[in-house]
């Protein structure tokens, strides 16, 4: 099978996948611009025949291969997508190649993400002879809320829109090896939420006086919670979280405002819209009815990912070809979120798991994702790199057809 074959060679730069994924590690990055990660992906595939492009709002860039297959004409495109930045938190994984920069770690293995995509592009231009069509490698930085997906496709470097795209995302407690995609929605959106409850201050020993904006908030927390659960069908999840309140600067003073802040989690885009309307309306109620005011700031963050059904059909097709590795189908959505939602908008394609926890440890006792003792079983990697050149190559061969 052509997979087992990817998965063989895979195995054989397996040193190079590691050696990429310790260096980045161990310099993380943060946010939209990622330089030093971005310069030593590019000096490891500088002996590959890519065209480059870059962006001027981050420092994201797209690889381009070009299939040289002279029998077969093909003016398919297929992208491949890794993620570059780290996240602002300490390591303690006593790792000898732990991050050197203090406060800094890649946390949610999007140094994984990039080797494995920089495996696969070695894998695939190995092949160049043996297919047609082309392949774009997207390294994006900014994926931990800075939008660095949406910030390329507004650069142009998706252009013209390729005609699918493959993402994979670790999860270092799932088993090694295992591949879980699921078709439809795969991850949620997720917004943040602000709520400024306005009052008139006072003494605390004379509420009566004032108008106290902290009962206030704490109604709105309580409401809140009724409001997902009876107004909304618990058939599809919604999850919305007040996580900090902040009120008043001293024991025997009322504040005049109260501020909640959260996040709201929607697995469509007309949940996302139906909710926000349903809160601005509770809320502003609320006050009203304790003769306060409120305000309802939401931000948007990212939408939810969307697996196309064909692309989550091909992801299993490719992973059911790799010897010693199982599929799986996620029976419901994470809500958790992910910024290749923004690629998924305007492509159809797929993000799939894959397990990384070692082999021979119980997968849900490790470390999760964001966690700063979080491990990676590397050995898992080449499997990774394999699939993702596995699904471009089966797409560009046969399209959609599974």
């Amino acid at each position: 099978m052509l997979t087992e074959d990817l998965l063989a060679a895979a195995t054989g730069i397996a040193p190079r996948i590691t050696a990429l994924r310790r260096a980045i590690h161990a310099e993380p990055e943060l946010g939209l611009e990622t330089p030093l990660t971005l310069a030593k992906v590019r000096a490891e595939l500088a002996d590959l025949p890519l065209r480059w492009r870059e962006g001027h709002s981050a420092t994201g860039a797209v690889a381009v291969l070009q299939g040289a297959a002279s029998e077969v004409e093909s003016d398919r495109a297929v992208l491949l997508r890794g993620d570059m930045d780290a996240l602002p938190m300490a390591e303690e994984t006593g790792l000898p190649f732990a991050s050197t920069l203090p406060g800094r770690m890649h946390a949610c293995g999007h140094d994984t993400h990039t080797a494995m995509l920089a495996g696969a592009a070695r894998l695939l231009a190995a092949r160049v002879d043996e297919f047609a069509g082309e392949v774009r490698f997207m390294f994006q930085p900014g994926e931990e809320g800075f939008h660095g997906a949406r910030h390329m496709i507004e650069d142009g470097l998706l252009d013209p829109l390729p005609d699918a795209a493959f993402a994979l995302h670790i999860m270092p407690n799932q088993p090694h090896g295992l591949v879980v995609c699921r078709a439809g929605t795969m991850l949620a959106a997720a917004d943040q939420l602000e709520i400024v409850v306005t009052g008139r201050g006072g003494h605390a020993s004379m509420p009566h006086q004032t108008r106290d904006p902290v009962p206030v908030a704490c109604a709105i927390v309580g409401a809140i919670q009724a409001l997902v659960t009876r107004r909304f069908d618990a058939a599809e999840a919604l999850v919305v979280t007040i996580s900090q309140i902040d009120a008043g600067s001293a024991h025997n003073v009322i504040a005049d405002r109260a501020v909640l802040k959260g996040t709201i989690r929607t697995l469509s885009p007309e949940r996302r819209q139906a909710v926000r309307a349903a809160l601005v309306q509770l809320v502003e109620h609320i006050a009203l009815a304790h003769e306060c005011t409120a305000a309802v700031t939401i931000t948007d963050g990212f939408p939810p990912t969307i697996n196309d059904p064909r692309a989550a059909a091909l992801v299993e097709a490719c992973a059911g070809t790799l010897p010693g590795g199982t599929f799986a189908t996620l029976p419901h959505p994470i809500m958790g979120a992910e910024d290749f939602s923004y690629v998924l908008e305007k492509v159809p394609g797929a993000m799939a798991f894959l397990g990384v926890a070692p082999q021979d440890a119980e997968a849900s006792g490790c470390p999760g994702i964001h966690s700063s003792r979080m491990v990676v079983d590397e050995s898992a990697l080449p499997r990774g790199a394999a699939l993702l050149a596995g699904c471009a190559l089966r797409f560009l061969e046969r399209g959609w057809a599974v």
